[in-house]
């Protein structure tokens, strides 16, 4: 539940528009619902800052949906991820106002509740083209939780000028997400670049010896740069989520 939902509820309770017991039931069902199936987290945003977000993969739409349902319900907004054209075809049935972000697969639903206070804004960084998918998830992820981003695609290693030609961008950034594929170089080098955090993400792009993306977390991991953290193969909603805790003010 959106913590101004709670506030609102405490102040009519205050003024008299409404009854102790009409608050109990608004309240009742903080902090989990069961639904046999699901135990939805509706005290995570008043916990954490950030909703409970539905993993997508392995659930049918329906269960989805129905998810999706409580946590709207709360009066928080909707952050459902890697989800497929069957998935996002549900959801937006049931909530017109879903928008399905296909390259990042994830599906939205804003409510219009108020956004957290950022320091500054997220840069994404991506190494290739084909990086962009990954890229996209930590991106969108990273403004519907309220962050301005800055996309800056396909700079690879093997043509440095083109990352060095946003240097301005990078150096304006408060947090900046780096994601590579292939032996993952590209986190090393912006790390070396720039004072601020570096989430590294290693994609699963690369030929046979890349071993589906191993061979980048393993070099991101021993990043000689200062600085640099790292998520795990193609988890660019974890970046993105990462990247909205650091900047957050508090």
């Amino acid at each position: 539940m959106h913590p101004d939902r709670i506030r609102e509820i405490i102040e009519r309770v205050s003024s008299g528009e409404v009854s102790v017991d009409q608050a109990l039931e608004a309240l009742k069902s903080l902090p989990f619902e069961d639904m046999g199936f699901a135990v939805v987290d509706h005290h995570r945003q008043l916990r954490s800052g950030f909703p409970e977000v539905i993993y997508c993969e392995g659930k049918t739409p329906e269960q989805v949906v129905a998810i999706a349902r409580r946590i709207l319900e709360a009066g928080s907004d909707l952050l459902a991820t890697r989800a497929g054209e069957q998935v996002s075809r549900a959801l937006e049935k049931v909530f017109p106002e879903a928008v399905f972000h296909q390259q990042a697969r994830i599906v939205s639903v804003k409510r219009g509740g108020r956004s957290p206070e950022m320091r500054g804004p997220v840069a994404v960084v991506c190494a290739g083209t084909s990086d962009i998918p990954v890229a996209e998830e930590a991106a969108v992820t990273a403004e519907l939780l309220g962050n301005t981003v800055v996309r800056i695609f396909d700079v690879g290693v093997a043509g440095l000028h083109r990352l060095l030609a946003r240097h301005r961008d990078l150096a304006g950034a408060a947090v900046i997400i780096v994601v590579a594929g292939m032996e993952g170089a590209l986190a090393s080098v912006v790390g070396g670049l720039v004072d601020c955090p570096v989430i590294a993400v290693p994609t699963s792009v690369g030929y046979g010896a890349s071993f589906n993306g191993l061979a980048a977390l393993l070099a991101m991991l021993n990043s000689c740069a200062s600085g640099v953290t790292v998520v795990n193969i193609d988890n660019g909603f974890g970046a993105g989520y990462a990247a909205s805790v650091i900047n957050r003010v508090r």
